[in-house]
């Protein structure tokens, strides 16, 4: 499960890069009641999402080019520039290199040997988001492969992330991320790791890493999504064991999930 206590490997930090900064912020805003504090000029436009009063998410302008709107997931790194190199040996790509963010801490942007594209997060005495496990605020992540095996071995060499496999019957079967440094159970799981079907492959889908926002009502939070232009990619559905769910893309195309209950733990 997340944690403000950060380890080394774990989920500390998410945000959204989008073409429109203010209308991406009234489309969060609404849906899930956050606020949004600018960092100014000085920051390029980018910015935090609060939740009474703690960040729970950020946003700024896309600033790779060609680049399309997405969510960011980071994890902890004690070490930005050594990550960076454990990237490049397991067979990644470094998009952006370790680079300080003021005092706030140091970052590097990098793409999977699948082509999932993630970051890390070296704090300084930004130490990560102020708010998870709760309604509205991120409590889960999710990556969607198309090579679970390279997937499991570059991530395993580059973080020493623990698995887990739950069987999912003709699905396949669904892998929990457990951070280094915890016991090896799912309780502790801080994601999952699904290889795309084949069906998805032949139409074209890419490896891609998404978060997953905590609500009190799916339903009621996916219609407000879709009220406000988001498309439905899963309708609210029932999963057994885990909760009720469901998945859209945002009016800019980024994808987000949404979940009432809790990750599978068992």
């Amino acid at each position: 499960m997340l944690s403000t206590q950060y380890v080394s490997g774990a989920p500390n930090w998410l945000d959204l890069g989008v073409p429109d900064v203010d209308a991406a912020v009234a489309f969060y805003s609404e849906v899930f009641g956050w606020t949004f504090e600018s960092l100014g000029e000085e920051a390029g436009g980018y910015g935090f999402f609060r939740l009474d009063g703690r960040t729970v998410a950020a946003i700024g302008p896309l600033v790779e080019e060609g680049a399309d709107p997405s969510w960011t997931l980071y994890f902890h790194t004690p070490d930005a520039d050594g990550t960076a190199k454990a990237v490049v040996a397991a067979g990644g790509r470094v998009r952006a290199e370790p680079m300080d963010v003021f005092t706030a801490g140091r970052l590097a942007a990098f793409t999977d040997p699948t082509g999932a594209q993630f970051a890390v997060w070296q704090p300084g005495e930004v130490k990560g988001l102020e708010a998870v496990m709760e309604s509205n605020a991120l409590c889960w992540t999710e990556l969607y492969t198309t090579d679970a095996a390279t997937a499991k071995d570059f991530y395993s060499s580059v973080f020493s992330w623990q698995y887990q496999d739950l069987p999912m019957g003709e699905a396949g079967a669904y892998t929990i991320v457990v951070p280094s440094g915890v016991p090896a159970s799912p309780a502790y799981g801080q994601g999952g790791l699904m290889q795309l079907p084949q069906e998805h492959l032949d139409h074209g889908e890419t490896s891609e890493w998404h978060p997953y926002f905590g609500v009190d009502d799916c339903d009621a939070t996916a219609a407000a999504a879709t009220e406000r232009g988001a498309t439905a990619l899963i309708p609210p559905v029932d999963a057994e064991g885990v909760g009720r769910l469901a998945m859209f893309r945002d009016p800019d195309g980024a994808v987000f999930a949404i979940i009432k209950g809790e990750p599978p733990t068992s």
